[in-house]
């Protein structure tokens, strides 16, 4: 199983490398980032540019997968999209994972002026999208006549190094979101429970059997928050507060216990936010106490 880290809450840039450093440094497998105009709870935190960001990190942080946890199909015109993380991947030497979801933030939208669809539509561009992306990526030249996207003779040059570039569906949702992850996903990721994910991850192999498609092509990946602690006391106060939502809660033989169930059920990688971990001297003891106690790395 990898172990890999969603950098969400570092507001300069020199800290996020530093962070990024260490995680590579010690044995975590990714970083990734997620792709907002604005923090969903406080639009006034300064918040950075995803693509550009990996652009720098990739450039200073040798070694780890790099991707978007995930981005919006709204925010770009897929064929965009695909040049960009083909560009990235040149830059990264061949590190990066091309993370899409069909975008959620209706408020974000509205603050930057651009088109937030109902919820079927936002699905189906989605859909296209990933055919777009796909073809540019394999193709020496696309035509594509879709009802959202078009290419007309469109080429991507050069190809990304990795063949193929992983593309990453983020989303849950049973009926469309994941027969799009088993039509054209390489991996999956969702916040989720081990119950949720077994769930879930049952229901996209139906999808992949309807589709024609190995279910074993398909890496899945669960984000979940970590609170590591030998405080019963606040552990059980933060299993309260965090009822219903996928959390690693307890000391480190209790989350170990946990991260094993999710490898049980199949799951490839965990991604954990570092929304909770402060300051990077107190975040680098946290991921320490992690990646050596529970990962065993």
């Amino acid at each position: 199983m990898r172990f890999s880290l969603c950098l969400k809450s570092i507001q300069r840039f020199g800290e996020l490398v530093e962070r990024a450093n260490h995680a590579e440094r010690t044995g975590w497998d990714g970083v990734w980032l997620t792709d907002h105009f604005t923090a969903a709870e406080d639009p006034s935190i300064p918040r950075f540019e995803a693509w550009i960001t990996l652009s720098g990190l990739a450039a200073q942080v040798p070694r780890v997968r790099i991707g978007t946890l995930v981005s919006s199909n709204t925010f770009r015109h897929p064929a965009v999209l695909a040049k960009m993380a083909a560009t990235l991947d040149h830059i990264s030497g061949g590190r990066v994972v091309l993370g899409l979801g069909s975008g959620w933030n209706e408020y974000e939208h509205r603050r930057y002026g651009i088109p937030f669809y109902n919820v079927t539509e936002r699905l189906r561009r989605l859909d296209e999208a990933c055919e777009v992306i796909k073809k540019l990526f394999t193709e020496q030249e696309s035509d594509f006549d879709g009802q959202f996207y078009q290419l007309d003779r469109a080429t991507l040059a050069p190809k990304p190094l990795q063949d193929p570039l992983p593309l990453m569906i983020g989303g849950g949702g049973e009926k469309m979101t994941l027969k799009i992850t088993a039509k054209y996903a390489d991996e999956w990721n969702v916040y989720g429970s081990v119950e949720d994910m077994k769930h879930k991850m049952s229901v996209l192999d139906r999808h992949c059997e309807t589709v024609g498609r190995d279910p074993k092509e398909i890496q899945r990946s669960a984000a979940v928050m970590l609170y590591l602690s030998d405080d019963e006391v606040l552990n059980r106060e933060i299993r309260s507060r965090e009822q219903g939502r996928p959390a690693l809660v307890g000391n480190i033989s209790e989350v170990r216990a946990m991260v094993e169930q999710y490898a049980e059920i199949g799951v490839d990688e965990l991604i954990i936010p570092d929304n909770n971990f402060g300051s990077n001297s107190y975040a680098f003891d946290i991921m320490d106490a992690f990646i050596q106690g529970v990962a065993g790395c």
